[in-house]
């Protein structure tokens, strides 16, 4: 496989920060460039985040010594220097669109991790394992954009990588409502313990816009092309409730799934046990050797036990059990930075590079 230029828009924040730690050694991605907001610019990134590195583990010396770039004023010279960007940026929604439009426009292609363009049409939102095929309408966002390589692609919310995969091949059953109850890490919030204190000993049943983009984004996913757009699935019928919970990482969610054709428990096993996506079948550096991962103690999967299953970039679910009001019930975790965020980020990337749509 060929190597890539890539740039990271947004490198002091959270996610920016995960980006450096999960490229740094990436077979197939070189860091060339960090950018953020022009406060940040001119500093090398070890200087402008400081004290305010959220990782365990340490900055990564090749990366923490480039110099921040302006993630605004320097797209032109940015694009020149890379062969697309991963962007994470912490700016109002409307300034992120028009941010990485300009990078798309620039003709260098945009990894978000951003939520703002998770509703344009003809951008595809894409969990590799399940939707992989929505990158086909790459074609269409280049022919509206006047792009010959540019373009935009985004991960999902972090929130529904914990359950929507966990039901995604049950869909042969004919998915028709689903509840899902998520309680979320701190670090969705781009927060730790010690600068959110406020979190220690507490929960907030209100995470903001988190409800209406965990009822919409699955039926985007789960969409399929018409034309030069995506459009939704009208099904299942789901609903949602998000809280705040007092975990570093990792979201957990119970979930609730009645079917038009309801399985056995033991078709549900196994087709968890067996399935695979288009990662798993390419190979790619970041995917999961197994996607989907059930334990049959009472007890699991576990927030500070099981988060980092497959690196962080598997799923975990447990507790799969029959429901007096809902067909099944269970409960499902993923890690939200990895696979929610960062790492999913460059799964899309991987798939993307594997498919020729950086060259």
């Amino acid at each position: 496989m060929k190597t890539y230029n890539v740039g990271i828009i947004g490198a002091t924040g959270m996610v920016g920060q995960r980006f450096s730690l999960l490229l740094a050694n990436h077979p197939w991605f070189n860091v060339k460039v960090v950018a953020a907001s022009k406060r940040s610019a001119g500093k090398t990134l070890k200087e402008a985040i400081g004290e305010k590195w959220a990782m365990k583990e340490p900055m990564p010396e090749n990366i923490g010594s480039l110099t921040v770039m302006d993630a605004e004023a320097d797209v032109e010279k940015i694009a020149s220097m890379v062969d697309f960007v991963f962007c994470a940026v912490n700016m109002k929604k409307e300034d992120i669109k028009v941010l990485e439009e300009r990078y798309a426009k620039a003709e260098c292609p945009v990894i978000s991790n951003n939520s703002a363009h998770r509703g344009t049409e003809d951008v595809p939102m894409v969990v590799p394992e399940i939707n992989p095929d929505h990158i086909e309408i790459i074609k269409s966002q280049r022919e509206r954009l006047g792009t010959k390589r540019g373009f935009i692609a985004v991960k999902s919310n972090c929130s529904i990588q914990s359950y929507v995969p966990a039901l995604h091949p049950l869909k042969k059953f004919g998915l028709k409502n689903v509840l899902a109850c998520t309680y979320q890490a701190i670090s969705g919030a781009g927060k730790t313990f010690e600068t959110w204190p406020e979190m220690i000993d507490n929960v907030i049943p209100y995470i903001g816009g988190e409800e209406e983009k965990s009822e919409n984004e699955p039926l985007k996913v789960w969409g399929k092309i018409e034309g030069n757009k995506i459009v939704p699935a009208t099904t299942p019928n789901i609903t949602t409730q998000c809280l705040r919970v007092p975990s570093s990482d990792g979201h957990m969610a119970a979930v609730f799934v009645s079917f038009d054709n309801k399985p056995s428990k033991e078709e549900i096993l196994k087709l968890w046990k067996e399935f695979k996506g288009v990662p798993q079948e390419l190979s790619l550096p970041f995917a999961p050797k197994q996607f989907l991962n059930y334990f049959e103690e009472d007890d699991r999967p576990q927030t500070k036990l099981d988060r980092m299953v497959e690196n962080g970039m598997g799923v975990s679910m447990g507790r799969l059990r029959e429901d007096k009001q809902y067909d099944y019930k269970f409960v499902c975790l993923s890690h939200n930075t990895l696979r929610g965020a960062a790492g999913g980020g460059v799964l899309l990337a991987e798939l993307l590079a594997a498919k020729g749509y950086f060259d």
